[in-house]
Formats: C-alpha cells, sequence, structure tokens
C-alpha cells in the first residue's frame, strides 16, 4: 500500500483552466477519469474532469487508451506517471496550454455516461451503523450476526441496471405482503428508499485461482464514485430470505460519473482502528498499511428535492450527513475478500461500500432509518412529509475530502429520480 504525496498533491498548485481556481470539486489536484460525448449519441472519449471543463484525454497524446476499461488496466505506476503528466500538463505556465486549451469542452455541454464498461458489481455491508440500526428493526436483542466483525458481507448485484448520475426509472413493481394480508401481491412498491454508498472500481484484475494479498489489494482499486444503491424495502423484506435481495435491488443503481482515483485521495488517509474489545481482522485481512491509513476521510451528504420543490423553484434540501471512515472494513479488505476464494476480478468490476451512516441518527445513509422503519416521518422545511420516496423525488448524493494544507477535492453529484410506476 503506497500514498506517498507528489507534486500532484501540492497545495499552490493551480491552473490554466480558471474554473479549477475556483470553488470547485476538480481543482487540478483532483483530476478525475469519465466518459464523455459531444452529442448524446457520438463518439464516447475519456475525459479527466477539470475546474467546469472536460480534457479529451486521448487528443494530448498521453495515451493510446481508447476506452476507461483499458486504461483502468494498466499498473499503478502507468497510472502515476499519466497523472503526473496531465497535472504538468494542466499547470499555469505550462508549454501545453495553447495545445490543450482546444481540447477542453464545458461539462455542461457533453454527454456524461458510465465511466466504463462494468462486468461484474458486487455490494459489500461494510457500514456497521447501519447494519447496526437496521438489525436492531428486526432483531432488537441482537442487532448484529454473528459474523459481521468477521467477514465482510457481500452479494452480487445487477450490473445491466447501473446508470450514470441524471438516471430516471419508474418505481418497481415486486411481490409483497403486508402484515395483516393474507396473501402476497405483485404491486409497486410503496416503501422505496435511497442508500448512501460509495463505489470502488477495479483497475487491475487478477487471474482466476489467484487471490491478492491485502499489501497489494489497494493496487486494484481504480479509484471510487458516489454510489446510491435504491432499495425496494417492502419487496426486501417478503424476498430475502433465505438468500438475500433480488428484485428489490436490480431495479436501478445510480453512480456519479467521474471516477476519483486513490492517488488523487492520498492527503485524505486516516488510520484504521477497530473498537476497543472488538476482534481484530483474520491475518489475510491485515496489514501494517492498512491499520496506518486504510480509512479514507471522505464527507458524505443526501439530498432531497421533491416535485413540489421543483415547481416551487426550490432547491434540494439536505437530509443527512457522514463520512466514510466510519465504515467497518476497508477498500483493500474488500478487494482482500473477494478474491481470497480464487475469484478473478476485472477491469471495470465495481464493489459497493454499502449504507454509509454515521453514529449519531441525524447520520443515517437511509429513509429505513431516519424513520424507524417508517414509523416517524420526516418533516421537510415546505412542510412535505416524507417516510419513503414519492414518485417526482430526486435524491442527490454528494461528498468531498478536506484537510488543513491541502486543497478540497469533490466527487461531483449523483443525481437519480423516481417516476411513477409503469
Amino acid at each position: 500500500m503506497t500514498t506517498l504525496l507528489n507534486a500532484t498533491h501540492d497545495p499552490q498548485l493551480r491552473s490554466w483552466v480558471g474554473s479549477a481556481n475556483e470553488a470547485s470539486d476538480f481543482p487540478i489536484q483532483n483530476l478525475p477519469f469519465g466518459t464523455y460525448s459531444l452529442t448524446p449519441q457520438g463518439e464516447r472519449k475519456i475525459g479527466v474532469a477539470i475546474g467546469d471543463q472536460v480534457l479529451d484525454l486521448r487528443a494530448t497524446g498521453l495515451t493510446d487508451a481508447g476506452d476507461m476499461n483499458t486504461l483502468m488496466a494498466q499498473s499503478p505506476q502507468a497510472m502515476g506517471a499519466l497523472r503526473a503528466a496531465i497535472s504538468q500538463g494542466l499547470a499555469e505556465g505550462s508549454a501545453r496550454q495553447g495545445e490543450w486549451a482546444g481540447l477542453l469542452h464545458r461539462q455542461d455541454a457533453v454527454t456524461l455516461h458510465l465511466p466504463c464498461r462494468i462486468g461484474d458489481y458486487t455490494d459489500f455491508y461494510t457500514g456497521i451503523h447501519h447494519a447496526t440500526t437496521v438489525g436492531k428493526l428486526f432483531r432488537p436483542d441482537a442487532p448484529l450476526l454473528p459474523n459481521y466483525k468477521w467477514v465482510p458481507i457481500g452479494y452480487h448485484g445487477r450490473a445491466s441496471s447501473i446508470g450514470v448520475s441524471g438516471q430516471q426509472f419508474p418505481r418497481p413493481r415486486g411481490q409483497t405482503k403486508g402484515p395483516n394480508e393474507e396473501l402476497p401481491l405483485l404491486r409497486p412498491s410503496h416503501r422505496l428508499d435511497y442508500e448512501l454508498e460509495l463505489g470502488v472500481f477495479v483497475g487491475q484484475g487478477n487471474a482466476l485461482g489467484e487471490p491478492v494479498a491485502m499489501e497489494e489489494a489497494e493496487a486494484h482499486a481504480f479509484g471510487l464514485v458516489l454510489l446510491n444503491d435504491w432499495s425496494a424495502r417492502d419487496v426486501q423484506a417478503w424476498e430475502y430470505q433465505p438468500l438475500g435481495p433480488f428484485l428489490s435491488k436490480n431495479f436501478a443503481s445510480t453512480i456519479s460519473p467521474w471516477i476519483v482515483t486513490l492517488e488523487a485521495l492520498a492527503p485524505f488517509r486516516a488510520a484504521f482502528t477497530r473498537p476497543e474489545g472488538d476482534p481484530q481482522p483474520l491475518p489475510y485481512l491485515d496489514s501494517p498499511g492498512n491499520r496506518q491509513q486504510g480509512s479514507l476521510d471522505v464527507q458524505l451528504e443526501v439530498w432531497l428535492q421533491t416535485q413540489a420543490m421543483r415547481d416551487a423553484g426550490l432547491g434540494p434540501e439536505c437530509l443527512s450527513q457522514s463520512n466514510y471512515r466510519d465504515a467497518y472494513w476497508t477498500v483493500a479488505q474488500m478487494l482482500a475478500h473477494h478474491t481470497v476464494n480464487g475469484c478473478n476480478l476485472q477491469p471495470g468490476d465495481l464493489l459497493g461500500t454499502g449504507t454509509l451512516s454515521g453514529p449519531r441518527p441525524e447520520q443515517a445513509g437511509s429513509l429505513l432509518e431516519l424513520t424507524s422503519g417508517g414509523k416517524n416521518a420526516l418533516t421537510l422545511a415546505n412542510g412535505e412529509t416524507r417516510t419513503f420516496l414519492q414518485d417526482g423525488d430526486a435524491i442527490i448524493l454528494r461528498a468531498w475530502c478536506e484537510r488543513e494544507g491541502f486543497t478540497r477535492i469533490g466527487f461531483g453529484e449523483c443525481r437519480g429520480q423516481v417516476l411513477p410506476a409503469r
């Protein structure tokens, strides 16, 4: 695990792209990667976000890769050299300014796509505060199952329904059975929820049968995005035993378009520690580097904008804030555990962290927690109430990292909207 700071993290560094030097999620210290096209159906290109612009990466001549999956398969050393070259070319006083100025496009004038081809999607359950709160709703005396503090829990989800920020989807239908109903019925979900997560994109893969050791795990992680893993709670309650979620999850998941690399996040590392009395990870899930700097200090927010808010010209309202450093398992541990049985990960595979709630009730990453399972409705500033999501509701996830002495970097936004059931 190497997270050495270098010239690309210098807080004094400024770009000749003026908007990158203002209040922006994408200063020159960030340089996240994504995929864009000039028109909705146009040729897809690898882009790098800088301020309110996107740079056509291949046109710079710094890489021959024509798509993100090819780029993501490169070694951390190659990606580090590429990041340094991009940083140098975008820095104030760069000899590349005249050449590269014509390779920029406004982000709001292009179409942003999923950043890469997502072959497989695995959703973990690393948010212990979410797991505990939800567990109390169903098992008040034993909210966490015995395996939770020993093994990173996860399940395989559906990659085909993952969409990029701006995704709209109809309210899902599924079998549900109320407590006073004799038989289940097929109907639209009436307990639709969001889940505040981060997604980890795999870079370099591993061969089938060859586990990835903890010391090498982060070399296989390309970077992070915001992830909303929408959940139909009533469908899940009826279907999840004994195999877990199915139709309650596979109708839609939404991610932000820009992959923030682990190298960009290097200044925001934190020590990974367990509460006193908790078991320490088994040896295959432990390493000195993970203990010293395995956690990431990422601030997270959930915002809600209802149809009534839009009609009245009102902006979204913040529902909660939390931080990724409160997760019980790290990026390296998710990757090491996923491969310990010989599973082969591939460039573009996506690992979800699970819902990232904080230790306090107001830091919950889902409505299921904020409303105590739908028992206590939230009252919004405009007088509306919510227990679960209504048609027309849009959820916006935001995230950023900041630390004294370093430049704040952000993730952009992850926006999705619920449409009426078909």
